[in-house]
């Protein structure tokens, strides 16, 4: 084992120690929460050494940086996230590089996502090929997708807008290829920890709120917290949290 690969298996055991404490306090079982390591900016040797240690899925927000690392990385068997925005252009190649898209935040990225899906199954299996392009989506033609909800009032940050979000489940769960699991949500940052609760609650109340609609699918995904706030996150009903420092260390360059 490298000195880098017992520094990132420190890292994940301190990692998960944080998230079982979280869920202890919580009266939740550990194994209910997912740790997606957040790949932005770390080399592929980087990630497959993540890897190594045990981390199955990872979150890219730039769909030319998935690009970028696909055919070093091809021979692991992980979950590729999409944490960042997607631009409707944009969305036949993130169809094609991840296994879930956990930023959307509009009705028409949704319905290009879709119409995506569809174009690619009906193309592929026309060539009698229908796993090549699309991967595990061909098996259930439903990619998983969540909403993101914009919990961070600054301009730049992205996201539906929390009173929007009923209008934008109701949409998704028309559109046959979408597989709506739940939401996602950043807040704001403080230096307290602390401080970011009441964001996590809404987040989750909202998830609630749309769970208890007759019309509405059972929606158990709440994507939030990061290396700062996972344990606030995991009290509040976290099932997956999004961790790049805390694993990784400081960022580097690819």
């Amino acid at each position: 084992m490298s000195p880098k690969s017992g520094e990132l298996t420190e890292n994940v055991l301190r990692v998960r120690e944080r998230i079982e404490q979280a869920a202890i306090r919580a009266g939740r079982r550990p194994e209910e929460i997912t740790l997606i390591a957040v790949s932005k900016t770390h080399s592929p040797r980087r990630i497959q050494e993540m890897y190594e240690v045990g981390i199955r899925h990872f979150g890219e927000n730039r769909v030319q940086e998935r690009e970028s690392k696909l055919a070093h990385l091809a021979g692991l068997d992980a979950k590729w996230h999409m944490i960042g925005h997607v631009q409707k252009n944009k969305a036949a190649r993130a169809v094609r590089l991840f296994d879930s898209i956990d930023s959307v935040d509009s009705i028409a990225l949704a319905e290009r996502l879709d119409r995506t899906i569809a174009d690619l199954a009906a193309r592929n299996q026309e060539r009698g090929n229908v796993s090549n392009e699309i991967g595990e989506i061909a098996s259930s033609n439903r990619l998983r997708v969540l909403i993101e909800v914009k919990l961070d009032p600054e301009p730049a940050k992205s996201g539906a807008a929390p009173q929007e979000v009923p209008r934008l489940a109701e949409a998704f769960q028309r559109l046959p290829n979408l597989d709506l699991r739940g939401l996602m949500g950043v807040p704001p940052y403080f230096g307290d920890p602390e401080e970011t609760r009441p964001y996590f609650r809404q987040l989750r109340e909202l998830r609630n709120a749309l769970g208890a609609q007759a019309a509405a699918q059972t929606l158990p995904i709440l994507s939030m917290g990061m290396s700062h706030d996972l344990e606030i996150a995991i009290e509040e009903g976290a099932t997956e949290v999004r961790i790049g420092t805390a694993l990784f260390g400081e960022r580097e360059g690819m």
